[in-house]
């Protein structure tokens, strides 16, 4: 061979291997999308199915060997924009998606922690996130990585350059909108919420063409807005939301009635539906709009099709407290003397776990996940609360200065008996893992008259722990009697998800900066691993080569610090951060 000939041979071989290397992009079909909870070897929804049960069948890393594992790389987020970081890390083809403060997206290659790319959005000065300046995710599908930003944007770039594909303006954030959650895609359409429900927005869900970026159809989430579809092009009416304006509103404060789905929705394939949960009534002052304010504070199933809303169930009827009902709507099943139950759980911001039947959204049973609740003395058979009518905040026009109301003592806090952070279901165990909070807050009305862009309240608080030792609870519960079969408690509130496994595991982490696993039907808490900064994040595991992995994005930030009053003590020295980190066990 000569030596011109070997040097070419080399060169062949070593674009082969870089070739070989390189991450292969299939892209993300529908089909991946409904199987994503089965299959294992990547993440391409919000909630490792589009269920959101967190719920994982993979088991190498189990009770008996999870004490054994370890980094294996850490990817850091850089830069001066740390804040919180609250996104669930996704996973397709080699290569991981995870969103940054800030509105960023990072592609970071999975075997070696490297970044492929990063996209940071241009926002604007005048952004208003009310809860700090978060994301939680991207949507995968075909070869686009879809996201939306703190000024009300979707964009969507490709997954292999991070190049802006397209991008599509939601609403105006100059009027308070923003988005913050992860986005779902249901047959083709990419769905979005939006926040802004402390600026008197009209909450909305949008669905637009996954592929193109075009609007599909628009859904109001307040009684008496017109929702809209596209057909070729063309923009057509598609029924007032709640059949007409007024009904549960007085006069026209179902104008800026808030109620926005801030969150983000699951979708469960058996009725083919998709579930969003709406905030809060604006303003917080509830002597200003006597009526049950439809459609706030509720769970809504919506016809993925078209928006049309199939049927609700609202939480909190004329919400006083900021009980936003947004928290995860998850779909599982069971059986009760012999029959089988298409259910619905979730633990709202109120204090009360509900079970639904998601067919048709009626009620089938209730009962607190945190100590105290002193708004409501419980639900009623239709799952309706019955209100302590002295525990409301009292009207200031009853008062001689009419500046402010009566201020009493509610729990749980407005941050609520749980928060964003989501909850796990495991089909295993047959529990839901919660991550709650015990804490109660001092609340009284004020007057307030509608500016639009500007803070919409009426209210004032100051939230307070209930106990010394702990705030943050993650308790098991069984969703058919409403038995705690375990607690663990925290001494700072609990602001992250949690994930479950087939290995017997349930994973979440702490503001202090660990990571946990816990023994899935004891709370045994059987590893923690300091990641540097608190955690507010959503882990995930998934398994390459035969391995199984573990990954968590580290970043303390989120409402807590912003809002939390005297609770904001018990973390002010808490360190800000922004780290991915992966786990695995040992080769043997």
């Amino acid at each position: 061979m000569t030596a011109t000939s070997f040097k070419r041979c080399g060169i062949y071989a070593a674009l082969s291997l870089a070739l070989t290397a390189a991450p292969v992009y299939a892209g993300v079909t529908d089909e991946d999308i409904i199987a994503d909870q089965e299959t294992t070897e990547d993440i391409v929804t919000y909630g490792l199915g589009l269920r959101g049960q967190r719920y994982s069948p993979l088991e190498s890393i189990n009770r008996e060997t999870v004490q054994e594992i370890r980094p294996v790389w850490a990817f850091s987020l850089g830069g001066e924009k740390q804040r919180g970081q609250e996104s669930q890390p996704m996973v397709k083809d080699g290569v991981m998606y995870v969103t940054g403060s800030y509105s960023r997206v990072y592609a970071i290659d999975v075997k070696t922690g490297d970044e492929l790319w990063q996209y940071d959005a241009r926002l604007p000065d005048g952004i208003m996130p009310c809860c700090d300046v978060i994301n939680r995710g991207v949507a995968l599908y075909d070869d686009l990585v879809i996201f939306g930003t703190l000024d009300a944007k979707l964009v969507a770039l490709d997954a292999k350059t991070g190049k802006v594909r397209w991008k599509k303006t939601v609403d105006n954030y100059q009027d308070g909108y923003s988005i913050t959650a992860a986005p779902i895609v249901v047959k083709g359409n990419v769905i979005t919420g939006v926040s802004g429900g402390e600026f008197g927005v009209v909450g909305k869900v949008r669905a637009y063409d996954a592929k193109t970026g075009a609007l599909v159809w628009e859904r109001p989430t307040v009684e008496g807005h017109m929702g809209y579809v596209w057909k070729d092009g063309k923009k057509m009416e598609n029924g007032i939301s709640g059949g007409k304006p007024g009904q549960t509103w007085p006069a026209d404060l179902w104008k800026s009635g808030g109620a926005a789905p801030w969150l983000g929705g699951t979708y469960d394939a058996d009725t083919d539906l998709l579930f969003f949960g709406t905030g809060n009534p604006a303003p917080w002052n509830s002597h200003m709009r006597p009526g049950d304010n439809l459609f706030s504070s509720s769970r809504l199933a919506i016809d993925p099709d078209d928006g049309k809303i199939v049927w609700h169930f609202q939480t909190t009827p004329h919400d006083g407290w900021d009980f936003d009902g947004v928290n995860e709507l998850i779909s599982f099943d069971y059986t009760e003397n012999g029959k089988p139950v298409k259910a619905a759980a979730t633990a709202d911001r109120n204090g009360f776990f509900y079970v639904l039947n998601r067919t048709n959204g009626e009620f089938i049973r209730g009962f607190p996940f945190v100590d105290k609740i002193s708004w409501a003395k419980g639900l009623d058979d239709k799952g309706r609360p019955m209100f302590v009518s002295e525990n409301r905040p009292g009207d200031p026009t009853e008062i001689k200065d009419g500046k402010q109301g009566n201020t009493v003592t509610s729990a749980p806090s407005f941050l609520g008996g749980k928060n964003w952070m989501p909850m796990a279901y495991s089909a295993k165990t047959g529990l839901f893992y919660v991550p709650a909070n015990e804490w109660q807050m001092d609340i009284w009305n004020e007057p307030v008259a509608y500016k639009k862009g500007a803070a919409y309240l009426g209210a004032g608080f100051t939230i307070k722990a209930l106990n010394e030792d702990y705030i943050g609870v993650l308790r098991a519960y069984d969703p058919k009697t409403g038995e705690r079969v375990w607690e663990y408690k925290n001494y700072a509130p609990l602001w992250g998800g949690v994930l479950t496994t087939a290995g017997g595991l349930v994973f979440t982490g702490n503001p202090e900066g660990y990571l946990m696993a816990f023994d899935d039907k004891t709370g045994e808490l059987l590893y923690k691993f300091n990641t540097g900064s608190g955690i507010v994040g959503s882990p995930v595991t998934w398994d390459m080569d035969g391995e199984q992995y573990i990954s968590v994005l580290s970043g303390w930030g989120g409402a807590v610090p912003l809002w939390g009053g005297d609770v904001a003590k018990r973390v002010k020295d808490f360190n800000q951060g922004g780290m991915v980190w992966t786990f695995k066990l040992p080769k043997r």
